[in-house]
């Protein structure tokens, strides 16, 4: 089936003066008295990150460093001409689910392609690769079989899970959040219950010891079992390490529709952590699902206008399309019928009764989805024939209703879907407002390998294109210089980033040179595994890492734990 275009975007930029600092002309000098660098891009448009107005200048590069922006004489190892391009920061993902990308090919380039430059993984509370314990490898086995089956960690704490993907190399920075769901099934496993005052002691105790072996944030999915199990209670104190460390909350928030609590006590819930922790909050992938709450998108940002007004550092990521993507579990069951883990839901689908129970609670999920047509299968290990087809195609096939369809899918095994679940007029209000950065909810892929199986979301490979191609470019609802703030200095505030996003000397070069009116997204839901085109130039930590528009090979990217990397 086809799927419909990117949705549209439009925002306005509010600048903070204190991060206009653009003209310096620093340089080095060698013996000989010559200006010396590594290299010069020379002759390009420079959009430095802040949203203020594009400018003509060079970029002086020193190592891993920028030293110079402005009018630079002297000579380079290498020189780049950039006349007709702009230079602009690495494009920084706030929100992705890369934690095992590298570890299994640590030349995924699906996102260096678009221009991004790092990621922050470990969000919706499932850092899967760490902590890790007994009762929660369930989770790092589900995501990690699919790519390798034979992969066996060597590590169960954080800090041997960073040292893991430091040794295996990566081509873009990452950094990693510590996931509420997985602290909480290490201590507790699935049981839907609160913690004794000892569990939340040893939570409290592995969420500071991540912190502090170099998780740069936490993050709860409040949605997908076990975090659904928890009170506000648990997870205020849960979040309190974070608070003391400076570090960002990231929330894949307890309901995006009118099942749970709903969408609008979700986005409270949220706010009262930082109420009652001062902690940053970064609401995920803003967005209104279902009927019930299209065309209401915009009362979410008055929402958190008025908790910002109230001194409450609240603010948003989201991604450009009006399909989302999620597990078989996430998308068509309630959360009864997952209490207790896979095991204990297969044991209820076995009883008829509660089979019933179960398929009426499904006929929720499908309909909030814009029915059967938008419930479209991405990953099905046991048939990856029925990849890409609809659930509505599947249920025809099989002669059953589309409910029965999902159950029996679920019961080979635990896929995933994209999903019809939003409208374009949400997706344009919650855009429009200058605290939503742009952010993937993907990963980085590969289009070989292991990595390039099934048929995900397109987001993992077209996020950023899509903003610059169709936003900018065709839409003209953003500036260049808005996109790019939303895509670099934006995020790296929100992270607390010291040094990067933004082009300045001083800053981390990580630094894009291309033309936007050669961005193109090539890939759609049908065919998802094709890199986006339009990047000249990437460098990672002032080392290339795709030139000519080709990626070459080389592994620049550092694995981040602390926000002066």
């Amino acid at each position: 089936m086809l799927m419909p275009a990117p949705g549209i975007l439009a925002c306005r930029i509010q600048i903070d003066p204190t991060i206009q600092n653009r003209f310096s002309t620093q340089s080095h000098t060698s013996k000989q008295g010559k200006k010396m660098f590594d290299l010069i891009i020379r002759n390009g448009t420079v959009v430095d990150g802040t949203g203020s107005a594009k400018f003509k200048a060079d970029v002086a590069i020193k190592g891993a460093t920028v030293v110079s922006v402005g009018e630079i004489t002297g000579d380079a190892a290498r020189e780049i001409d950039a006349t007709g391009k702009i230079v602009t920061p690495g494009f920084i993902d706030l929100h992705t689910h890369s934690d095992n990308s590298f570890l299994i090919d640590p030349l995924a380039d699906s996102k260096l392609t678009q221009g991004v430059t790092f990621e922050l993984m470990g969000n919706c509370g499932m850092s899967y690769c760490a902590p890790l314990s007994e009762k929660n490898m369930g989770g790092f086995k589900e995501r990690t079989d699919k790519y390798d089956p034979n992969y066996k960690p060597g590590w169960s704490t954080m800090d041997g899970y960073l040292s893991a993907l430091e040794e295996s190399g990566s081509t873009i920075n990452i950094a990693a959040q510590v996931g509420h769901g997985t602290v909480r099934g290490a201590v507790m496993g699935m049981e839907a219950r609160m913690p004794t005052p000892e569990e939340l002691d040893r939570m409290t105790g592995i969420f500071a010891e991540s912190l502090d072996a170099g998780a740069l944030g936490m993050s709860t999915g409040l949605w997908y079992g076990p975090g659904s199990y928890s009170l506000a209670d648990e997870v205020i104190a849960v979040t309190q390490p974070a608070a003391d460390r400076g570090k960002l909350y990231s929330s894949h928030i307890r309901s995006e529709a009118d099942d749970l609590s709903g969408l609008f006590p979700a986005h409270a819930e949220a706010i009262e952590v930082g109420r009652r922790t001062g902690a940053r909050i970064q609401i995920s992938h803003v967005k209104a699902v279902g009927p019930k709450f299209w065309g209401r998108g915009y009362e979410l940002i008055e929402g958190m206008e008025r908790a910002r007004n109230e001194g409450i550092d609240v603010a948003g990521d989201q991604y450009p399309y009006e399909w989302s993507s999620t597990g078989f579990s996430g998308a068509m069951f309630a959360r009864w019928a997952l209490e207790g883990g896979r095991e204990k839901t297969l044991e209820r689908l076995a009883d008829s009764d509660t089979r019933a129970q179960v398929r009426n609670d499904v006929t929720y999920y499908i309909n909030r989805n814009h029915s059967a047509e938008g419930c479209v299968i991405a990953s099905f290990p046991p048939d990856q024939s029925l990849e890409g087809r609809s659930l509505q195609d599947i249920a025809d096939e099989w002669g059953c209703e589309p409910e029965e369809a999902a159950l029996r899918l679920y019961e080979q095994s635990e896929g995933s879907y994209v999903l019809h679940s939003m409208e374009l007029q949400d997706i344009d209000s919650i855009a429009k407002w200058p605290l939503m950065s742009i952010a993937s909810d993907g990963s980085s892929l590969r289009d070989e390998g292991p990595l390039s199986s099934g048929k995900p979301h397109p987001r993992s490979y077209a996020t950023n294109s899509v903003i610059i191609e169709q936003f900018v470019e065709h839409r003209g609802l953003f500036s260049i210089e808005e996109a790019i703030h939303k895509m670099t200095a934006l995020p790296a505030s929100r992270l607390a980033l010291t040094r990067r996003g933004r082009i300045a000397p001083g800053q981390i070069a990580d630094v894009l040179v291309f033309d936007p009116k050669n961005v193109k997204q090539h890939n759609d839901f049908v065919n998802p595994h094709v890199y986006s085109t339009g990047m000249d130039y990437v460098f990672v930590n002032g080392k290339p890492a795709l030139e000519n528009g080709k990626p070459n090979g080389t592994l620049p990217g550092r694995v981040m734990r602390s926000l002066d990397d």
